[in-house]
């Protein structure tokens, strides 16, 4: 390791992540569970943040709808920013960091289903929390143009596409979310770590893709709202899909 680089070199990053996971793994279950209600809430107030600027603007929307995309993905990234600073269980990055150590020999192969499990619910808990709590309940996004633009933004994402659409999407969304965690590792000073996680996701917000736990705020509160979606049909079109993988 070089002091004087600004950057650790991948094999570096590679066995910080490796580090991360088994100290991941060695936390108390019930902590690991509370940190990712935590990582759910943090996600959701940057996608609270997406949903004031894109659904705010209608008229931006309707004559220049890639200039929303991208305004909607630079704001987003903050979600992440704070979880990764403060050290919280995020889903979709942990699919990268315990497979690793696995492949490593550092962790036993069990460890990925007990923590993807207790993440997952972690997840879900503090994405509906803040759906319920701090975006309905308070009033702040419950009538238009914020309503309607939810109701035909969780039919978008989650019934129009094909199943197979879906988990692409999935895929693209993923790999630059761990792009993102993995330069975010591999930074040495804050305001690094910082940039280098939000290039990555506000592309992948902006482009479109699909991250699971960001909708596991998004779609649900669009049924809260009254999308044309229902519970059952999120979870077996959207939620397996996206991050169980099961093509029905």
């Amino acid at each position: 390791m070089d002091p004087s680089s600004s950057t650790l070199q991948p094999a570096e990053v590679a066995a910080a992540l490796i580090q991360q996971a088994v100290a991941k793994h060695n936390t108390r279950y019930d902590k690991t569970f509370f940190k990712a209600v935590l990582a759910g809430v943090m996600l959701s107030f940057g996608g609270l943040f997406d949903l004031i600027i894109t659904g705010g603007s209608p008229s931006l929307n309707t004559s220049n709808p890639g200039l929303l995309k991208v305004l909607g993905g630079f704001v987003f990234p903050v979600g992440l920013v704070m979880i990764v600073l403060q050290g919280f269980e995020l889903l979709t990055s942990n699919f990268m960091v315990f497979p690793m150590a696995v492949l490593n020999g550092a962790l036993p192969w069990w460890s990925i289903p007990v923590n993807w499990i207790i993440v997952t619910f972690g997840n879900l808990v503090g994405s509906l929390f803040f759906a319920a709590i701090l975006a309905k309940d308070d009033g702040l996004i419950v009538a238009d143009p914020y309503a309607s633009y939810i109701q035909d933004f969780v039919v978008a994402k989650a019934v129009t596409p094909a199943w197979y659409q879906i988990f692409l999407r999935g895929i693209g969304c993923n790999w630059l979310v761990c792009i993102a965690v993995w330069q975010a590792a591999g930074a040495r000073d804050t305001i690094s770590k910082i940039v280098a996680i939000w290039f990555p996701i506000w592309v992948f917000v902006a482009c479109g893709f699909d991250h699971v736990v960001a909708n596991m705020f998004s779609l649900p509160l669009g049924i809260m709202l009254h999308a044309d979606l229902t519970t059952a049909y999120y979870i077996k079109k959207y939620l397996l899909y996206t991050n169980l993988w099961i093509p029905f």
